[in-house]
């Protein structure tokens, strides 16, 4: 009898753990942008500017020369924020906002700096192709 109460706590422990979370579709709208704005500030801050860029609405279809023009001028960017800051050093989000009007998410990060400074910023989020990119 024992034996059975055992199978029965450990199928049910299997199928509780297999099951995937039901998101509304809000939630994904939410955890799709979340997860693009973590991949690009991380390329960002890792200096790869053309992952920034893919993760930028429209990024996939630019130009070369343009593309490349973008790269050059986010690089600067970063040479700026590490002369006037000691650069990005991390970041985090702080809050999500869903805009239905304007089928936006805005998508609210704090940039940490190497000089102990933060800044909170506001990326705008549009939908490209059933995937949230930054506008």
């Amino acid at each position: 009898m024992r034996n059975i109460l055992y199978c029965i706590i450990a199928l049910l422990a299997l199928t509780t753990a297999c099951k995937e979370e039901q998101l509304t579709p809000e939630e994904a709208a939410l955890k799709s942008a979340k997860e693009t704005v973590t991949e690009g500030y991380n390329s960002l801050i890792a200096g790869r500017y053309d992952s920034f860029i893919d993760c930028k609405a429209g990024g996939d279809t630019l130009p070369s020369e343009y593309r490349e023009q973008l790269a050059v001028a986010y690089k600067q960017f970063m040479a700026q924020q590490q002369e006037d800051h000691g650069g990005i050093k991390s970041f985090e989000v702080s809050n999500m906002l869903i805009d239905s009007v304007a089928d936006q998410i805005h998508v609210f990060l704090i940039l940490r700096f190497g000089d102990n400074t933060k800044e909170e910023i506001i990326v705008p989020m549009v939908e490209c192709n059933g995937k949230w990119k930054m506008k």
